[in-house]
Order: structure tokens, then sequence, then C-alpha cells
């Protein structure tokens, strides 16, 4: 049966640097999403940039709500990005999204997967 999940609803997942709220997985019921809302800040001086980090077996989706930045890639480069705008990332490749504006980063992020704890590795800083 459908049913309507609110952003007031969400599991805010307390990563740092950033704030990222899980409003679909399959805590919430999905048998095969997890969808994010993410929104990383303007950054400031000393700030550390949050480490590259990959997904085993599944890739990401990230569509760009507002504000402007990039994916950086291991191997790929830096990915320019603008609200509209939206990157597909493949299962295993390392990458961060970083804002270089002046406004926060919006981001929706998608996993064809219902839960991408187990499955999502950071690296070290």
């Amino acid at each position: 049966m459908a049913r309507v999940l609110t952003q007031a609803d969400a599991k805010n997942m307390g990563l740092p640097g950033r704030k990222s709220l899980e409003i679909v997985s399959g805590e919430k019921g999905s048998q095969a999403v997890t969808l994010r809302l993410v929104e990383i800040p303007v950054a400031k001086p000393g700030d550390k940039p949050r480490p590259m980090h990959f997904h085993k077996g599944f890739e990401e989706c990230i569509h760009v709500m507002s504000g402007e930045g990039y994916t950086e890639t291991e191997g790929g480069g830096k990915h320019p990005l603008k609200a509209g705008d939206t990157i597909l990332i493949p299962s295993g490749e390392k990458h961060a999204t970083r804002n270089t504006g002046g406004e926060p980063l919006v981001l929706l992020c998608f996993f064809p997967v219902p839960d991408i704890s187990q499955r999502t590795e950071e690296q070290k800083a």
C-alpha cells in the first residue's frame, strides 16, 4: 500500500560535516530503495572535508536541488555540479561531494538498496 513519508519523520543520520536525513529505507518499509536528503554547508576556514567513501555492490545517484559544488571521484577528477544536475556513481567508486558556493548544497541521494549502512565504507582522513 502506498504511504506518504514526510521530511519531519525522516531519520537524522548524525553524520559529521553535513545534515543527512534518511527519508526512505528498509527501516521505513522499503524493499529496494534508500533516499536521503543531504545538506552540505558552506565551508568555513579550517573545516576538514569529509574523506572519500564508496558503496559495495550498488550505485549512488545524486540529484542537486540547490547550490553548487562538485563530486570528486578517485581516478575521475572533479565533476562540477549545480542545481538540476544529476551524477551517477558506479558501485565501488570512491567519491566525495563538496560545496563550492555561497549557500548550502542540497542533494537528494538515491540508492537501489533498502540499507546502505553495511556496505558503505568511509576512507581514513
